[in-house]
């Protein structure tokens, strides 16, 4: 089997390809200045270049976590999700409310996908 590591960082990777299977690592925005839509949006963003990577798009989601810090923030991070979805193509998906490791941090996102 043939596994692919994409977007490699020193403790993880981006993205891991797989049996015909995405794995998306938790996904933090890039800017931590942003309020918890503009979060979720760049998330999003950074989701379709490592689906687009694995030769896949946000159609082949099977299943996605999103991880809030606030709960609060939910109405927030569904007008960017909302904004996103092909809602012909609706994952499975759960939203939570935990700590995150950086306290700017309001949104990551993790998800699996069919790839090719």
């Amino acid at each position: 089997m043939t596994i692919r590591r994409l977007a490699e960082e020193q403790r993880l990777s981006g993205a891991v390809v797989a049996g015909g299977t995405v794995w998306l690592a938790g996904q933090v925005a890039d800017d931590a200045s942003l309020d918890a839509e503009g979060q979720t949006a760049d998330i999003l963003r950074q989701i379709d270049a490592l689906l687009a990577e694995a030769c896949t798009d946000k159609r082949a989601l099977v299943s996605v976590t999103v991880v809030l810090a606030d709960i609060r923030d939910a109405p927030a991070m569904n007008r960017a999700w909302d904004a996103w979805l092909d809602p012909a193509h609706k994952p499975a998906r759960m939203t939570i409310e935990a700590p995150l490791v950086d306290p700017a941090w309001r949104v990551e996102i993790t998800g699996v996908a069919l790839a090719p």
